[in-house]
């Protein structure tokens, strides 16, 4: 149970700050404009659960396969990556705003499709991946959906309550040094591991 909690734990962390920033918090906002916010959040949490499930399949078969010492060598350099991607910024196209802005049919289906690509090779699949080669896949799986879900749901809350954004650059900065952080971390453990 404990070894659940800490993958609980540390994947809503990660993910949830992954997420601040990203182009599929920008959909979520605009989603929230064109529908109501239940049917919009339960688009995402169907997307993100089905996508991070893959994910954490997917990590999990190469932490059973590779030495602990590399993965935490191979995780903390891409967590430094995911530092880097993050003070890159993300941003929707106009055809990928379009697409939000224009979708018909069920609220929940649009959204959930739109959510469902968007995160095929997103930050926040490719960390939840890392994180499942070290952790529990079922808290990763739990952790990272949860985390998606109330970062997007912040996002909505933020651009459809407060009218204003939340101020970027920090968001920015504060998640790039974390990833810094972790990434520093793992790398740490893997270069003790593998002497």
């Amino acid at each position: 149970m404990e070894g659940f909690l800490a993958a609980l734990a540390i994947s809503f962390a990660v993910i949830f700050v992954a997420e601040l920033g990203d182009k599929s918090q920008l959909m979520a906002m605009t989603f929230a404009t064109r529908f109501k916010t239940m049917p919009v959040l339960i688009g995402i949490t169907v997307a993100t659960a089905v996508v991070h499930l893959v994910s954490v399949g997917i990590g999990y078969g190469l932490g059973a396969t590779l030495p602990t010492g590399w993965i935490s060598l191979i995780a903390g350099i891409a967590f430094l990556g995911f530092g880097a991607w993050t003070l890159r910024g993300d941003s929707l196209t106009d055809e990928e705003k379009g697409k939000a802005e224009r979708s018909t049919g069920s609220a929940i289906l649009a959204v959930g499709g739109a959510f469902f690509l968007a995160e095929l090779g997103d930050k926040t699949m490719l960390a939840t991946i890392t994180l499942a080669t070290q952790h529990g896949w079922f808290g990763v799986w739990i952790g990272s959906t949860i985390g998606m879900v109330a970062a997007d749901a912040l996002a909505i809350v933020v651009g459809r309550y407060l009218g204003r954004h939340l101020p970027e650059k920090v968001i920015k900065y504060g998640a790039a040094a974390l990833f810094a952080i972790f990434g520093i971390w793992l790398i740490t453990e893997g270069v003790i591991e593998l002497r």
